[in-house]
C-alpha cells in the first residue's frame, strides 16, 4: 500500500494556521471560560451580599424594582397572550400608553424573551437569571474579541482571555450601574461584538454576519449600543493606525466597510429605534442638566474595589488586571507604534469622560438626569484589551511590573481623599496585589527552559484567586452600600399577589377600569395587572403627565411617573369601576417579602366614552385642580372656599357632610383635620409632585381647620382646599352614564364605541391623548385625535352612531421603510459576496486572496506587526 500523504496544514476559518482543532479549541475555550467564570463569580457576589433569590435581602434598588422588574413581569404576559393590549399599546399603564417604544427601551434585548421559561409569580428570578445571563454573555464576548486579537500563527494563552474577559464582565460598572439597570448590559455586551465586527471590517470578511451583529445591538439597547458603537469606532482607529504595515488605501477600505457595515444594522434595527427616538420627543421633558466633572481623586478611586457611586465613573476592572493594563507602556515585546497608540487611546478616553463637549458626544448630544458617566463600560472594555496586547506575547518582565506597580501605586496614592473609599476598598486591592504579584514572579520562572509545569498552573491559580475574589468582595459591597444609600423596594410576596388576585377578580375591561392602588415600588398595573394611572416609563408622553397633574394626581421621576389618585371625581372621569385598597399588615423590610390584605371596591363610573357638548377644550395647568377635575366632569362638585392662613392653620368654611380634600403639589409634610389621622404629602419639585388627599368630613358647624406641620416651609396653591359633595357627584355620574356609550368594546392597540342616536358636541375617551392616535366618527375617515383638556375626543354631528379610534406609534412607518430598505441592500451585499466567492472558481483569480484576517501578514513574513521582536534580556 503507499503511504499515507502528510497533510498539509491550512488556514482555519480565522485565519490561523494548523490543525482545525488545534487552532480552534483557544477560540471556543476562552469565551466558554470567561462566561462561567463571570456567572460563578457573580453569583457569589450576590451570596455574599445576602441578596435575594439567594438570600433574605431584596434587590430591588432604585428603577430596577419600579421599572425592569414590573416591565419584565408585564412582558412575560405579553409574549403568553394575557394582557388587553398588543406591542403598540399598552392598556394596563397611564390609562392607556404606547408600548412598541418601551419594548425598544426596556424589553428589547433576546435575552427578555426568556421571562416566559419562570412562573409567573418568580418574576425576580427571572431578572436576576437573565442578569446573571447577560452578564456572563458579556464576559464571553470580550474573551471571544480577545483570543482575535493574536499574533500571527500563534494564539495567545486562552486562560488569560477568559480571565480578562471576565474582568469586563464584572466591573465596577456592571456591578453599580448594569446589575441594577439591567437593560444597559446588552451594550456591555455589544462593544466587544462590534470590536469584531471591526476586526472583520478591517479584514473585508463577513459582509452580512457584520451588519446582523451592529443591528441586533442597536435592537437590543440602542442607547448603550451608540456608546458601544463609539467605542468601537476608536477601537478601529488605533487598530488601523498602529498597523505600519497596511497602507493609506487599505486603511481607507477598511473605514468604508465599517461605515456600511454600521449603516446597514443600524437601517436594520431602524424599525424599532425609530420608534423610541420619535417617542423621545413627545416623552415629558425632565430639566436640563449641566455636566459637573467629578474630582480627579473620585475618578481614580473608581479604578479601586469596592467602590459605589452614581455621580463618579466605576472603573474598577480588577487589580491584577489594571496592573497589566499599566504594563502596556512599558511592554517591550509591543512595537513602539502600539504602545503609544494604545496609550494615547486610554488617556484620551479617560479625558473625554470629564469634558463637557465629549461628554455630550457620549451621549448622543443630551446630558442624562442622574448617573453621568454611562458609557464607563467602554472605557473598561479598552483597558482590558490593552492588559491583553500587554500580557498576551508574554509574561510582562519585571522591568513593565515594576512601572506599572508605580502607576498603581500613584493612583491609590491620588485617590486617598476620595468619599468614595470604602473600608474594605485598600484591603481588598492590597491583597489581590499581593497573590497578583506572585502569580507574575510564578509565570517568569516558569518561562525558563525545563521549568516544571507546576509552577504555570500555581502562577494561574493565583491569578484567577486574586482577579475572582477582589471582584467578589467588590460587588458585594457595592451591593450592600446601594441597599443602604438609595431608596428601594421590597421583594415580591403575600402582599402582591393578594393585590394580584383581588384585581383579576375585578376586572371588568373595557366596561370599565380596575386600579390595582399604590403598593411600594411603582407600576403596579404592570406587575400586578387592571388599567391604572400609575406608569413609569422614561417615554411617558408630557401630554399626559401635564393632564394628570393638572387633576390632582402625583408623580415621581420629575414628571415621568405619573401615582395613582384614589379619588372619586377622576375616578368618574376616567371610568375606574373597581378599586383595589390594600394594606400591609408588618413592617416593610428589606429583608422579607411583605404580607397584606387586599379588598375591592366598587362604584358606579360612566362608560370609557362619553358625550360631551363642545366647548373649550384646553386644560390650564396652573388653574385649581378641583376646577380642572370639575371643566373635565362637566360639572360642579366642588365647594371651593376662600382659605385663611395663621402660622401653620388652615381655616375656611365647606357645606356639613362634604369631604375635604387638601391640594398642594409642592408640600412636604402632613394635613390633618381636628381629630382625625394626618395625610403625609412628599412634593419635592421637580422631582416628585404630591397627589391631592382626602382629610375626612365637614363637621356639623361648617367649619374648616387644616393644621400643617412641614418639613419646610410650605408652599401652598391658592385654593389648596375643596369641599366635595358626593350628590352632586353622583347626580353628574348619572347624566355621563345616560348619554355616554351604550357599548365599548377594544382591540390590542383600538377601542370602539356604540352610541345612542342623534349624540352631538364630542365622544371623549378616557385616554391621555398621544401623537400617533387616529379617530373617525361612523364612516368617516380616520383622522388624527383631537384633544378635549388632554383626553383624546371626536366631534359628532348627530348622524354618527359609532366612534372608533386605533393608535399607531409616531415612527413606525418610516422605520418599517428604512429597515425594508436596508434588508435590500443586505441581501444585496450577500448575493455580491458569494459570486466574489465564487469567482476563482473560473481560474482567472486562482491563488488571489483580495483580503485576509490580517492583510499584513503575507507581506511580514508571518509576524504579526503588532508585537515587536523578543530582545534578549528584554
Amino acid at each position: 500500500m503507499p503511504p499515507a500523504a502528510t497533510p498539509v496544514p491550512t488556514p482555519d476559518r480565522e485565519g490561523a494556521r494548523g490543525g482545525p482543532r488545534r487552532a480552534r479549541d483557544p477560540l471556543l475555550l476562552a469565551p466558554a471560560g470567561a462566561g462561567l467564570l463571570t456567572a460563578a463569580v457573580f453569583v457569589l457576589a450576590t451570596a455574599l451580599a445576602r441578596s435575594h433569590p439567594l438570600g433574605p435581602y431584596t434587590r430591588n434598588v432604585v428603577d430596577l424594582g419600579q421599572q425592569y422588574l414590573p416591565y419584565h413581569a408585564y412582558w412575560r404576559a405579553f409574549l403568553l397572550g394575557d394582557t388587553h393590549g398588543d406591542a403598540f399599546l399598552n392598556w394596563n399603564s397611564g390609562f392607556g400608553a404606547g408600548f412598541l417604544g418601551d419594548i425598544g427601551t426596556y424589553l428589547s434585548s433576546p435575552f427578555s424573551l426568556l421571562v416566559v421559561l419562570f412562573p409567573a409569580d418568580r418574576p425576580e428570578l427571572a431578572l436576576y437569571a437573565i442578569t446573571a445571563l447577560k452578564t456572563a454573555a458579556a464576559g464571553a464576548a470580550m474573551a471571544a474579541l480577545l483570543i482575535r486579537l493574536r499574533p500571527a500563527g500563534r494564539t495567545g494563552p486562552w486562560p488569560l482571555a477568559a480571565l480578562l474577559g471576565a474582568a469586563y464582565a464584572l466591573s465596577g460598572w456592571t456591578f453599580n450601574h448594569g446589575a441594577s439597570v439591567p437593560m444597559w448590559l446588552d451594550g456591555l455586551i455589544a462593544f466587544p461584538l462590534l470590536c469584531l465586527v471591526a476586526e472583520w471590517a478591517r479584514a473585508g470578511r463577513r459582509p452580512v454576519l457584520g451588519p446582523l451583529v451592529v443591528a441586533v445591538s442597536w435592537t437590543a439597547n440602542f442607547y448603550t449600543a451608540y456608546m458601544a458603537t463609539l467605542g468601537a469606532a476608536l477601537f478601529l482607529a488605533v487598530r488601523l493606525l498602529t498597523d505600519d504595515t497596511t497602507g493609506a488605501r487599505r486603511r481607507l477600505a477598511a473605514l468604508l466597510r465599517a461605515a456600511r457595515t454600521v449603516a446597514l444594522g443600524i437601517g436594520l434595527a431602524a424599525p424599532l429605534v425609530l420608534v423610541v427616538f420619535s417617542a423621545t420627543k413627545y416623552a415629558d421633558p425632565t430639566p436640563e442638566t449641566v455636566f459637573a466633572p467629578a474630582g480627579w481623586a473620585e475618578l481614580f478611586g473608581r479604578l479601586l474595589p469596592a467602590t459605589a457611586n452614581v455621580a463618579t465613573p466605576a472603573l474598577f476592572i480588577g487589580t491584577p488586571a489594571l496592573l497589566l493594563a499599566l504594563t502596556l507602556p512599558f511592554q517591550r515585546a509591543l512595537a513602539p507604534r502600539v504602545r503609544a497608540g494604545w496609550t494615547a487611546l486610554l488617556v484620551l478616553v479617560t479625558l473625554s469622560l470629564q469634558w463637557g463637549p465629549t461628554h455630550l458626544l457620549w451621549h448622543a448630544g443630551a446630558s442624562p438626569n442622574g448617573n453621568p458617566y454611562r458609557q464607563t463600560f467602554v472605557l473598561c472594555g479598552l483597558l482590558l484589551v490593552a492588559a491583553w496586547l500587554a500580557a498576551a506575547p508574554a509574561a510582562p518582565r519585571p522591568a513593565a511590573l515594576l512601572g506599572a506597580t508605580a502607576l498603581l501605586g500613584a493612583l491609590a496614592l491620588a485617590a486617598r481623599d476620595s468619599t468614595d473609599i470604602d473600608a474594605w476598598t485598600y484591603p481588598a486591592a492590597g491583597a489581590a496585589l499581593l497573590l497578583a504579584a506572585g502569580a507574575a514572579l510564578l509565570a517568569l520562572r516558569a518561562a525558563r527552559p525545563a521549568a516544571p509545569r507546576l509552577l504555570a498552573v500555581a502562577g494561574a491559580v493565583l491569578l484567577l484567586t486574586a482577579q475572582a475574589g477582589e471582584a467578589a468582595v467588590s460587588g458585594m459591597r457595592i451591593e450592600r452600600q446601594q441597599r443602604a444609600d438609595v431608596a428601594w423596594a421590597p421583594r415580591i410576596g403575600p402582599w402582591q399577589r393578594a393585590v394580584g388576585d383581588e384585581v383579576a377578580r375585578a376586572d371588568g375591561w373595557p366596561a370599565y377600569r380596575t386600579d390595582p392602588g399604590p403598593l411600594p415600588g411603582g407600576n403596579e398595573p404592570l406587575l400586578l395587572g387592571g388599567e391604572g394611572a400609575d406608569a413609569y416609563s422614561s417615554l411617558t408622553t408630557e401630554n399626559t403627565s401635564r393632564t394628570l397633574d393638572s387633576l390632582g394626581f402625583g408623580h415621581y421621576a420629575k414628571g415621568r411617573h405619573p401615582e395613582t389618585l384614589d379619588n372619586p371625581v377622576t375616578d368618574a372621569i376616567f371610568s375606574i369601576g373597581a378599586r383595589i385598597r390594600s394594606e400591609a399588615t408588618e413592617p416593610v423590610r428589606q429583608d422579607a417579602a411583605p404580607r397584606g390584605t387586599a379588598t375591592t371596591a366598587r362604584t358606579p363610573v360612566p362608560p370609557l366614552v362619553t358625550v360631551r357638548p363642545a366647548r373649550d377644550a384646553t386644560v390650564d395647568p396652573a388653574e385649581s385642580a378641583f376646577r380642572n377635575q370639575e371643566l373635565l366632569l362637566g360639572s360642579a362638585v366642588y365647594t371651593l372656599p376662600p382659605v385663611r392662613r395663621t402660622g401653620t392653620t388652615l381655616t375656611a368654611r365647606c357645606p356639613a357632610g362634604t369631604e375635604v380634600w387638601f391640594w398642594a403639589p409642592e408640600y412636604r409634610g402632613t394635613a390633618a383635620l381636628a381629630d382625625a389621622a394626618p395625610a403625609a404629602f412628599d412634593g419635592r419639585p421637580p422631582a416628585t409632585r404630591a397627589a391631592m388627599r382626602a382629610l375626612g368630613p365637614v363637621p356639623a358647624d361648617g367649619a374648616v381647620r387644616v393644621e400643617l406641620a412641614a418639613a419646610r416651609k410650605p408652599v401652598l396653591p391658592r385654593r389648596p382646599v375643596g369641599c366635595l359633595d358626593r350628590d352632586r357627584l353622583a347626580a353628574a355620574v348619572a347624566r355621563l352614564t345616560a348619554t355616554g356609550a351604550t357599548r365599548v368594546t377594544t382591540t390590542g392597540h383600538g377601542i370602539a364605541a356604540e352610541l345612542p342616536p342623534g349624540s352631538t358636541g364630542v365622544a371623549v375617551v378616557a385616554v391621555p391623548r398621544a401623537t400617533g392616535w387616529r379617530c373617525a366618527a361612523g364612516d368617516a375617515a380616520p383622522v388624527s385625535a383631537r384633544s378635549h383638556r388632554g383626553l383624546i375626543a371626536v366631534p359628532l354631528d348627530g348622524r354618527a352612531t359609532r366612534v372608533s379610534c386605533s393608535f399607531r406609534p409616531p415612527g413606525a412607518r418610516l422605520g418599517a421603510a428604512a429597515g425594508a430598505t436596508a434588508l435590500l441592500a443586505l441581501l444585496a451585499t450577500a448575493l455580491l459576496a458569494r459570486r466574489r466567492a465564487r469567482r476563482p472558481a473560473d481560474g482567472s483569480h486562482e491563488g488571489r486572496q483580495e483580503f485576509t484576517d490580517r492583510p499584513h501578514e503575507a507581506r511580514s513574513g508571518g509576524r504579526d506587526a503588532d508585537y515587536a521582536p523578543r530582545r534578549t534580556g528584554a
